[in-house]
C-alpha cells in the first residue's frame, strides 16, 4: 500500500458535506455544516447488519404476495413479480420481462448478497482485494436506485388502465413491501463505511 491516509495526516472527512477538516481535541463539529465528526461512521457494521436482516425479511412477501390486482369484466387476477415476468415472456415482450426481472429480482438480491459479503469480509478482517471490494460497494450505490423501476411500472399501469371502463389495475400488497426493501437496502448501503475495508490493510503497513 502506498501513500498517506487522511487519518495519518490528522484529517477527518465530514460524512454530510464531505469537507476535509483538521482533527482537534476541541473540534468535534464540521465548521461548514455543523455535523458531528467521526473518523468512521458510528456503529456502521451493527446498523448495516440490522438493515440487511430487515430487507431479507421484507423481500419474502415482496416476491410472494401479488404486486398487481387486475379486475376485468368482474373477474380478478392477482400477479406476483415473477408471474408478471413469465406473462411478458409468453406474450413475446422479452425486453419488458428482462427489465422487470433485472430491476425487481436480480438487483435487490445481488445488492443484499454484496452487502452481506462486504460485512463478512470486514468482520473477519479479510485482506483479499480491498480495491475490488470497494468497487463492489460503489456498484451497490449506483444500481440501487434502479430497483424502483417495477414500482414505476405498476404506477403507470394503474393510471393508464383506470382511464378505461372495462378493466382496472390496483397495486397489490407486495408493492409496499418491495418499496420498503428498496428503501431499507439504500439505507443499508449508506450506513456501511467502506473505509473499514482498508483499516486492516493500514495496520499491516
Amino acid at each position: 500500500m502506498s501513500g498517506v491516509t487522511a487519518r495519518e495526516q490528522g484529517l477527518i472527512n465530514c460524512h454530510d458535506c464531505h469537507l476535509l477538516v483538521e482533527m482537534a481535541q476541541d473540534h468535534h463539529q464540521c465548521p461548514r455544516c455543523g455535523a458531528h465528526l467521526h473518523q468512521r461512521k458510528p456503529n456502521s457494521l451493527a446498523r448495516t447488519w440490522a438493515l440487511v436482516c430487515a430487507a431479507l425479511i421484507l423481500i419474502i412477501p415482496a416476491n410472494v404476495l401479488p404486486i398487481t390486482v387486475t379486475t376485468s369484466l368482474g373477474a380478478k387476477q392477482a400477479d406476483t413479480i415473477m408471474s408478471g415476468v413469465i406473462y411478458f415472456m409468453q406474450t413475446g415482450s422479452w425486453e419488458i420481462a428482462a427489465v422487470i426481472f433485472v430491476a425487481s429480482v436480480f438487483v435487490p438480491a445481488a445488492k443484499l448478497l454484496i452487502l452481506i459479503f462486504l460485512l463478512v469480509s470486514v468482520r473477519w478482517r479479510w485482506r483479499w482485494r480491498p480495491k475490488d471490494r470497494t468497487t463492489l460497494y460503489r456498484l451497490t450505490e449506483l444500481v440501487g436506485r434502479w430497483s424502483m423501476v417495477d414500482i414505476y411500472v405498476v404506477t403507470i399501469l394503474v393510471a393508464l388502465v383506470k382511464l378505461g371502463a372495462v378493466a382496472a389495475i390496483e397495486a397489490g400488497p407486495a408493492a409496499v413491501y418491495f418499496a420498503a426493501v428498496v428503501v431499507v437496502t439504500m439505507f443499508a448501503a449508506e450506513s456501511f463505511d467502506p473505509r473499514l475495508i482498508w483499516d486492516v490493510i493500514e495496520e499491516d503497513v
